[in-house]
């Protein structure tokens, strides 16, 4: 099923977050529970030539395959999309400019001016349908999401969702964090953000649109799925080895208090 299905059925959707820019990490990755897998090229090492292969093994695992972008890489997204990728997350939009420029990239006329080139995607998708059929769902199977990470970006909140091709938004604690303390604290668990993180869910709701966010502490999940939100990125490679690694020395009794 794709993304978008899943979504709009109100199902709970958790990815894994790749920095590392290698396809065998990538389908490792896709190899575990993880309902899909989101390579980071903002923080994480992922650049355009390993967006492109490490899709591949993602997509072939029958699961979905989402991008973060560098910020202002717009172009980027477009690329992201005709490699395969179902949704497309960008960093720091913090107005209706930024909303608008980021969803003209990503939709294809008459919602955006995305250029058309996705024969690399049609290919990993099995795609064998005449190309008009292709136009007329890609609008509809791709997803853009805006991150909400600043006071800005949350203060305009509802201006960005009405954006036509904006399909959700994201939340990155961690910037969110920072932003509302002005630059006094980085805590993705802070208490006093609660109330603004379920703001911008309820907004989202409102318009029938997606609300995801990077999960940090993991014992958060219940809290922000009660919220509304139903796209959690948990995690990294580098958090996936070291619990693996505890839990099987653990296991070993190798560990000692």
């Amino acid at each position: 099923m794709l993304l978008t299905e899943r979504l709009m059925a109100g199902e709970r959707v958790f990815s894994a977050w790749s920095s590392v820019p290698d396809s065998l990490n990538a389908e490792g990755l896709a190899a575990t529970p993880f309902d899909a897998v989101c390579l980071d090229m903002q923080h994480g090492a992922h650049h355009e030539d390993s967006v492109m292969r490490c899709l591949g093994p993602i997509i072939a695992s029958g699961k979905p395959g989402l991008v973060r972008v560098p910020v202002d890489r717009f172009d980027m997204a477009a690329r992201a999309l005709d490699f395969g990728a179902q949704a497309v997350i960008a960093p720091m939009v913090n107005s209706v400019a930024d909303a608008r420029a980021f969803a003209q990239s990503m939709k294809y006329p008459p919602v955006g001016k995305r250029s058309w080139g996705p024969h690399l995607a049609m290919g990993r998708s099995g795609f064998s349908g005449p190309q008009s059929a292709w136009l007329d769902e890609a609008n509809r199977k791709t997803l853009a999401f805006a991150m909400i990470e600043t006071r800005e970006a949350l203060d305009a909140v509802d201006e960005i969702l009405a954006v036509a091709g904006i399909d959700g938004v994201f939340v990155g604690p961690s910037d969110f964090s920072i932003a509302l303390t002005d630059g006094k604290a980085v805590d993705p668990s802070l208490e006093s953000m609660m109330e603004a993180i379920a703001h911008i869910s309820a907004r989202a709701q409102a318009v029938g649109k997606h609300a995801g966010i990077y999960v940090v502490d993991p014992k958060l999940v219940q809290r922000y799925s009660a919220m509304g939100y139903r796209l959690f990125a948990l995690g990294n490679e580098q958090n996936y080895m070291e619990r693996g690694a505890a839990a099987l020395l653990a296991d070993a009794g190798a560990l000692t208090s």
